[in-house]
């Protein structure tokens, strides 16, 4: 692509300060950007990179007090980052199509059923009783369970696998190497042995879920283990059985859930934050980055730390902990302040 600075301002409606016949050729991250990219900037903390990125453009907050000297083009908008989508929709690549069929490698049980429109892939095996929605991909090497329910216009890139009895949503994106519906992890002892509790539940997931990469859902040991309508999860995630995850909430990469915990609706879960068993976190709750949730979360708001603890209370701790050496070291030379005063006093009291 080779498109004008003046006329992606037209696209955008947004104002050019610079050279407006610059010339964008691709896209960025403002550190990274090489000549002829376009980037963006959305916080002030990045302004002084404005100097030194290579890139051609950058679409720049209108609430940023920006340098008068930068060097390249300024196109501002309300929203750099929903510029930058509006963009990326009207000159990215066209998006891979697949066209409808079963490929002659796929193996589909006779009495599974195909919607309309439906692309089944290379070496992609549905297995007897499956239903899959209309306008569906079924990716290279995925595996689709005994009576498992695939939704409309749903995608499953290569090397997913999706167990009997598990219930997918329409619009449901599932990215390779995922695995639904496996057994959840529980075991008793008995006469010192450890032996398998049968996991005979399933798994649904809402509408509009997007699920990334190698994460892992397992299925209920009775009942269901729900993700509703609109989350979305990250890279690398593990959902443990009987879970529960709320509408439009994100589990980003290496966050993981225990059994029978339940998370509401807008909850965020950032990376590495792990969640105990058995507790339940409230709507709009964010858990910040390895942080470590013993309990019940029912106030919404911003927790870190390991127990989570409430933002700004973990702040004035830590305000305290970090000045513990200090402290340390006045107390010390406190106790032998108080130890000579008490060696003269007693001096005074013999010479009395």
């Amino acid at each position: 692509m080779e498109i004008p600075v003046s006329v992606i301002a037209g696209l955008l409606e947004a104002e050019v300060k610079g050279d407006p016949n610059t010339i964008v050729s691709g896209f960025g991250g403002i550190n990274e950007a090489k000549p002829g990219d376009i980037t963006f900037l959305n916080v002030e903390k990045y302004i002084p990179s404005l100097m030194t990125t290579k890139a051609a453009a950058v679409l720049v907050r209108a609430s940023l007090k920006i340098p008068e000297n930068c060097p390249p083009a300024l196109i501002i908008v309300d929203d750099p980052q929903l510029a930058l989508q509006k963009l990326l929709e009207k000159v990215a690549p066209p998006k891979v199509e697949f066209a409808p069929g079963v490929h002659p490698t796929a193996i589909v049980a006779p009495s599974a059923v195909l919607g309309k429109n439906v692309s089944v892939q290379p070496y992609a095996v549905i297995e007897e009783g499956a239903t899959i929605g209309d306008n569906c991909v079924i990716g290279a090497f995925c595996y689709v369970g005994h009576f498992t329910e695939i939704g409309n216009d749903s995608f499953l890139y290569p090397h997913v696998t999706i167990r009997e009895r598990i219930k997918i949503g329409e619009r449901v994106t599932i990215h390779p190497g995922t695995v639904i519906g496996a057994d959840g992890f529980g075991y008793l002892e008995i006469n010192g042995r450890r032996e398998k509790v049968p996991q005979i539940g399933n798994v649904s997931i809402g509408d509009d879920v997007e699920i990334g990469a190698n994460t892992c859902i397992d299925r209920a040991r009775l009942d269901t283990t729900i993700v509703k309508r609109g989350a979305k999860i990250d890279n690398l995630v593990q959902v443990a059985h009987n879970c529960e995850i709320g509408e439009d909430s994100v589990l980003c990469g290496c966050s993981a859930m225990s059994g029978s915990t339940k998370i509401g609706n807008r909850v965020i879960l950032a990376g590495q934050a792990g969640l105990n068993g058995h507790i339940e976190i409230c709507d709009d709750v964010i858990i910040g980055g390895q942080c470590g949730v013993t309990k019940d979360i029912h106030t919404p708001g911003f927790y870190i730390g390991s127990p989570a603890t409430p933002h700004i209370t973990y702040k004035k701790r830590e305000s305290v902990v970090v000045k513990l050496p200090l402290i340390l070291k006045e107390l010390h030379d406190l106790e032998k302040e108080v130890a000579a005063l008490k060696e003269e006093l007693a001096k005074a009291k013999e010479n009395k």
